[in-house]
């Protein structure tokens, strides 16, 4: 395991960071942690940390866990306040906060090709947000450092939907099943065929 609070290793990464938000309550899973849940032999936490395998160093909130990487481990305060307050509690856990990817654990198809081209569509905007074939925003983003300027201060119980509304984010088409999450037994179930 990563010790919570060990510095990133650098070497051969990007020039962002990410925050993975795994601190959620799912209740719609009996309460079940989302991240140590598997699919196809690894654990959801895995399969979002391959995701972001380039950032320079990833913070996830949520219960610490042992990992394949180093990353810092948070929470927010108070505890279970929604999205966005963990998205702000992941940056305060960052080394060098600027650009910053965000993913939630429980959607295993997005992929490191996934934030390529948010990247690519958030240059010169506040960033990007993936967007799901049902025509709504999903919690997978790429945003600009700066974007977070303009976001508001206080988040608990607030949505990124809520958070990110001043914001220029480009809406990125999902491909394949990139906007497939796991919000029930049976997603679960259907994820794994």
């Amino acid at each position: 395991m990563h010790p919570q609070g060990e510095p990133p290793d650098q070497q051969g990464r990007g020039e962002w960071a990410a925050v993975i938000l795994a601190g959620g309550t799912a209740v719609r899973l009996d309460g079940a942690d989302k991240a140590s849940l598997e699919h196809a032999g690894r654990t959801l936490l895995e399969h979002a940390l391959s995701a972001v395998e380039e950032a320079a160093e990833v913070v996830v909130v949520g219960q610490e866990v042992p990992t394949s990487r180093p990353v810092t481990f948070r929470r927010e305060d108070p505890p279970f306040g929604g999205p966005a307050a963990g998205l702000l509690a992941g940056r305060t856990g960052l080394v060098r906060p600027g650009d910053t990817a965000v993913l939630a654990v429980d959607m295993p198809h997005v992929s490191g090709g996934t934030f390529a081209r948010l990247w690519a569509a958030a240059a010169g905007r506040d960033g990007a947000v993936l967007m799901g074939r049902d025509g709504r925003r999903r919690l997978v983003l790429a945003l600009a450092g700066d974007a977070f300027a303009r976001a508001p201060r206080e988040a608990h119980n607030l949505s990124i939907h809520a958070f990110t509304r001043d914001l220029d984010l480009a809406e990125v088409p999902a491909e394949g099943e990139e906007d497939r999450g796991v919000d029930t037994w049976s997603d679960l179930r259907d994820l794994r065929g």
